[in-house]
């Protein structure tokens, strides 16, 4: 097996480099196992330790899969496409699917674990909202989207700020486009304030089920609107 010994510099990042290479070069092909760890970080002139992280980093992309007491195994020769370019591709009314369900449950779980500085960002995020209503399209929906991150916030649950931090783009893209071409805006530059405003106050009053099923209302309509590009 000649890897070629490494230089000494990012030695994990070559060492990932030149694995995958032989992965998607097609010399170890889907199903072959991969030589130990000492044996590769002989051949690759690095540490064992070094060899063990890029294998971890081969593993993440999809490639190779440790399998307990058998070893690593080969199991596809092109990488994943990464999460948040699989958002950046899909459409949005995918993406606005699965919003609705993070989102709503969000929103019960905000009602129910919200502090006193969450109410005052979420206020603060709804003012900012009314006052967008005067900017353009893409000013409103950064304002929106601050509305509902703050929404999520308040539920306090890191894993769903991941989520939402995630969406936020491609959802700010496609809102933007929608709001453009079907002009949306253009009889009622504040469009939704009367359904945030009662979610907001859903939130304060500890409605979880009120919460719910006002954002679910609200995200449904949108999902309407772009699912009948109207």
């Amino acid at each position: 097996m000649a890897l070629g010994s490494l230089r000494p510099s990012p030695l994990v990042e070559q060492a990932t480099d030149r694995l995958r290479r032989q992965i998607t070069g097609g010399e170890w092909p889907v199903g072959t196992k991969l030589p130990g760890e000492t044996t590769l970080a002989a051949a690759l002139g690095v540490g064992r330790s070094t060899v063990r992280e890029a294998l971890r980093a081969l593993a993440g992309a999809g490639l190779v899969r440790a399998r307990q007491g058998a070893g690593v195994f080969v199991v596809a020769t092109e990488p994943e496409e990464a999460w948040t370019t699989r958002l950046r591709r899909a459409a949005i009314t995918d993406v606005y699917e699965v919003r609705v369900l993070m989102e709503v449950e969000a929103a019960r779980l905000a009602a129910r674990r919200r502090t006193g500085e969450d109410l005052s960002a979420l206020r603060d995020a709804l003012a900012g909202r009314r006052a967008a209503a005067d900017g353009d399209n893409a000013a409103f929906v950064d304002a929106d989207i601050a509305l509902h991150a703050a929404v999520v916030a308040s539920a306090h649950n890191p894993v769903l700020t991941g989520l939402f931090a995630e969406f936020a783009p491609p959802l700010r893209e496609g809102l933007i486009d929608m709001l453009d071409l079907l002009e949306v805006r253009r009889g009622d530059p504040n469009h939704g304030d009367a359904e945030h405003a009662a979610l907001v106050d859903a939130i304060a009053d500890g409605d979880a089920d009120g919460a719910a099923r006002l954002l679910r209302d609200d995200l449904h309509r949108t999902l309407d609107r772009l699912r009948a590009g109207r």
